[in-house]
């Protein structure tokens, strides 16, 4: 499976995060297939640089991870062509619930294994000051990379393991945590398309 290392683009000025929840697997798929249409038109946005989706673990909802080369790119953007975009997938997905997006800084990556693929991406929400926690070794950890947000107070985690039992372990039951696949991933031309 894709790490996140091999997805991040060096020229991010920002990292976006959101979530959608479909409630089904196959609502999912069908919002990932709109997408996956919607992303390929000929028109991309100037300051996107890459965009990535990834699937809950139970099917029920969709993780974005978005790079942009500034938030005001990604405003201008979202101003002038979000809402038609969004609009075109709710229809054919209709009920999407979206809490919100994020606005986050990489600000570092710590990698415990660079070989071994990920089974699972893992996110959850720390206070700035728990950061050492989540990036502490554990069996089955492949590594953590923390996002900033913007008013320093949380720490956005995207963590990778080995698999899916591994990390259930680590987590102890932790309800805040949640996991996900990687679906698919879009690298823009104009910025230099990634291998």
């Amino acid at each position: 499976m894709t790490r996140l290392q091999d997805l991040h683009h060096p020229s991010a000025g920002t990292t976006l995060m959101s979530e959608w929840l479909t409630g089904t697997a196959e609502r999912s798929r069908a919002a990932v297939d709109a997408l996956l249409h919607e992303w390929a038109a000929p028109q991309a946005p100037s300051g996107r640089l890459a965009q990535h989706v990834f699937l809950s673990l139970d099917g029920t909802g969709l993780f974005f991870y978005a790079q942009w080369t500034s938030d005001d790119d990604h405003l201008a953007w979202a101003r002038a062509r979000r809402t038609e975009v969004v609009s075109r997938v709710d229809a054919l997905v209709p009920g999407i619930e979206r809490p919100g997006l994020i606005r986050t800084r990489l600000v570092r990556s710590v990698v415990h294994d660079e070989k071994r693929p990920a089974g699972l991406f893992a996110v959850r929400t720390v206070a700035a000051g728990d950061v050492e926690t989540a990036t502490a070794p554990a069996p089955g950890l492949l590594a953590a990379h923390l996002h900033a947000t913007p008013d320093g107070e949380r720490t956005i985690v995207v963590t990778e393991w080995a698999d899916v039992t591994s990390q259930e372990a680590a987590a102890g039951g932790d309800a805040a945590v949640k996991r996900y696949t990687h679906a698919h991933s879009l690298f823009d031309d104009h910025t230099g398309r990634r291998p």
